[in-house]
């Protein structure tokens, strides 16, 4: 079974700290091509902030990125992903709760972030390897006998 621990084991971890500046983030984000980044304090995961965070709550508002401390409008009400959970279970949670970005978190620690994009292209790659087989099979010519 694929799992979205297999999907994140060997990535990088992007973080901040949430008392860094809006501005510092995107810029982090802008320099990772990220669409969301963990936001930490110390070695914990206190929340997450999103494009969808900037827009909403930082853009729509008027605010100054420069000034504002990523504290003041993360995300803070997390959902998460064991390691050992299943696309299409990580897929059918993230719908549920209209987020695009799942971390991943074992024993209290985050092992990475996949997004709704990631399970997509897996999804989709799984898919197509199926109906290749499934043609293979349905188009099968026997070896002609002697």
């Amino acid at each position: 079974m694929n799992t979205v621990g297999d999907l994140v084991r060997g990535r990088e971890v992007y973080s901040v700290e949430s008392s860094q500046t809006v501005f510092e983030a995107v810029q982090y984000m802008v320099e990772k091509s990220i669409g969301a980044v963990a936001v930490m304090e110390g070695e914990r995961m206190v929340g997450i902030f999103s494009e969808r965070d900037l827009m909403k709550r930082v853009v729509m508002k008027k605010l100054d990125p420069a000034a504002l401390k990523l504290a003041q409008v993360m995300t803070t009400n997390l959902v998460i992903a064991a390691p050992g959970e299943s696309y299409t279970a990580c897929l059918a949670k993230m719908q549920s709760h209209g987020i695009r970005h799942l971390a991943v978190v074992e024993r209290e620690r985050l092992v990475g972030i996949i997004s709704l994009r990631d399970l997509m292209s897996k999804d989709i790659k799984e898919k197509s390897a199926e109906i290749e087989l499934m043609n293979a099979y349905l188009y099968y010519t026997p070896p002609a006998e002697n």
